[in-house]
C-alpha cells in the first residue's frame, strides 16, 4: 500500500496554469516499483482517470479530455509524482487524487484502489 499526500491545487481563470504534486511513502517496497495515476472527481460526479505514468517515466497514457493540455512526471528521488495542467477549462473543476500499484501503468486507469487520500481542490473560473 502506498500513502499519499497531494497538494497544489487552487483557484485560476481558464486558461491558467497549476501543477499538482503528490508525495507518496510505500512501506516496504521502493517507489519506483509503483506506477502512478492521476484522477478526479467532481460534484456529482464519479471519479475518473486522468493521467497515468509507468515505474520510470517512460510511458504516459492520459484521457482524451486533458490529451495535450495536462504532463504527468514523476521524481524517484523525491517519491513524488507531479501533474502539470496548462489551458485549464472550468470543466477542469473537481478534486484531483493521485493513486499507485504496482501493476502495469496501461491498467491504471480501470484499477481498483479501496482508499485514497485527501486530494487537492482545483476550481477553474470563467
Amino acid at each position: 500500500q502506498v500513502q499519499l499526500v497531494e497538494s497544489g491545487g487552487g483557484l485560476v481563470q481558464a486558461g491558467g496554469s497549476l501543477r499538482l504534486s503528490c508525495a507518496a511513502s510505500a512501506r516496504g517496497r521502493t517507489f519506483s516499483s509503483y506506477a502512478m495515476g492521476w484522477f478526479r472527481q467532481a460534484p456529482g460526479k464519479e471519479r475518473e482517470f486522468v493521467a497515468a505514468i509507468n515505474w520510470n517515466g517512460s510511458s504516459t497514457y492520459y484521457a482524451d479530455s486533458v490529451k495535450g493540455r495536462f504532463t504527468i512526471s514523476r521524481d524517484n528521488v523525491k517519491n513524488t509524482v507531479y501533474l502539470q495542467m496548462n489551458s485549464l477549462k472550468p470543466e477542469d473543476t473537481a478534486v484531483y487524487y493521485c493513486n499507485g500499484k504496482q501493476v502495469p501503468a496501461s491498467t491504471i486507469a480501470t484499477m481498483d484502489f479501496g482508499s485514497w487520500g485527501q486530494g487537492t481542490q482545483v476550481t477553474v473560473s470563467s
